[in-house]
């Protein structure tokens, strides 16, 4: 799927904005895209300019223009709305069928078409006014992240087995520890590693220092012995496979998976991401300041109405050693 072949003028420049202006990484702007492409169509379907009995999938959005978006009024937003709570498949590629996004997924789109609609009116001003100014988002329903609890993080890290052991407890350290994000683990360098820290990229490509816990360098250094025999001198990936290539995410996701399962965790309620909750609730049992966790998990708000806070280096530093997991190492056979 490529965005710059299969949308009109005026959607290619909004997204081509976020890509290169904002930082934004491919999977949000082929998550923009595709949630304009969905919301174009069902508009094409009601408004009758394809039949009713047109597949949406099928439809072309190529001759959406200024005119088209202009028009757009809150009643027909409203509907497509109606659309994606009963109508729309949750799961294009499944055998059976089910109806209905959830109200997360149907918020998701709204604050698609909100920011579109900015971008126009605000940005590049081709709209006096914005038709979805007064838009409202569907009520979600507050939940607390799933995580482990630190005798299930032990657990876990004591499981850990197999071929690769210590790359795999490396990343599951790494997890548990520093609360990253598949896709910062994923990209890591052996050059992002400075013996107390690692350099990470995170989302909209915004840099931001890890620093490391005793346990984590530990892992480290036992997981890059191994490593030397394994990579290339020419890959920089921290994270290599078999196959002596970068490790992918979704490698990763089968690892983890596996790992909860061989510790006797619910591999159906936990995943790699969860392990990035059970690093933040762990900091924070633990007496982390709440801001400074913003920093150390790489959020730049802490909630949609407060605004990033900057924390002292120092205080990072706090956090990283705060973790209860700091000093923990596997029982020896």
């Amino acid at each position: 799927m490529d965005y710059r072949s299969e949308s009109p003028a005026i959607l290619k420049d909004f997204l081509i904005y976020h890509e290169t202006i904002k930082g934004h990484s491919s999977k949000t702007i082929d998550e923009y895209f595709l949630d304009l492409r969905t919301f174009f169509r069902y508009l094409k379907i009601e408004r009758g300019i394809v039949p009713k009995n047109t597949e949406l999938d099928e439809i072309s959005i190529m001759d959406v223009d200024l005119d088209f978006v202009r028009s757009v009024n809150l009643n027909e937003v409203y509907n497509y709305l109606s659309f994606l709570a009963r109508d729309r498949v949750i799961n294009q590629h499944s055998r059976h069928k089910e109806y209905g996004l959830s109200a997360a997924s149907r918020a998701r789109k709204i604050a698609s078409i909100r920011s579109f609609y900015k971008y126009l009116t605000v940005k590049v001003k081709l709209l006096a006014d914005n038709p979805v100014a007064d838009l409202d988002s569907p009520k979600t329903p507050k939940t607390l992240p799933r995580y482990l609890s630190l005798e299930e993080s032990k657990r876990l890290l004591n499981s850990i087995d197999g071929k690769n052991k210590e790359r795999d407890y490396c990343i599951i350290c790494i997890f548990l520890n520093c609360g990253l994000r598949i896709s910062e683990i994923v990209a890591l360098n052996v050059s992002d590693y400075h013996g107390d820290s690692l350099r990470i990229i995170g989302k909209g490509n915004k840099e931001r220092i890890a620093y490391l816990n005793e346990s984590t360098v530990k892992a480290i250094d036992d997981w890059l012995l191994v490593r030397k025999k394994m990579a290339p001198d020419h890959e920089p990936a921290l994270f290599v496979t078999n196959r002596r290539s970068r490790i992918s995410r979704e490698m990763v996701h089968s690892m983890v998976k596996k790992n909860l399962l061989r510790a006797g965790l619910d591999q159906s309620q936990y995943s790699s991401h969860k392990l990035r909750h059970t690093a933040a609730t762990l900091m924070l049992q633990n007496g982390v300041d709440v801001r400074t966790l913003q920093e150390v998990l790489g959020h730049e708000h802490l909630n949609t109405t407060q605004i990033y806070t900057h924390i002292d280096n120092s205080e990072l530093r706090i956090a990283a050693a705060a973790n209860p997991l700091a000093d923990f190492e596997p029982d020896k056979d």
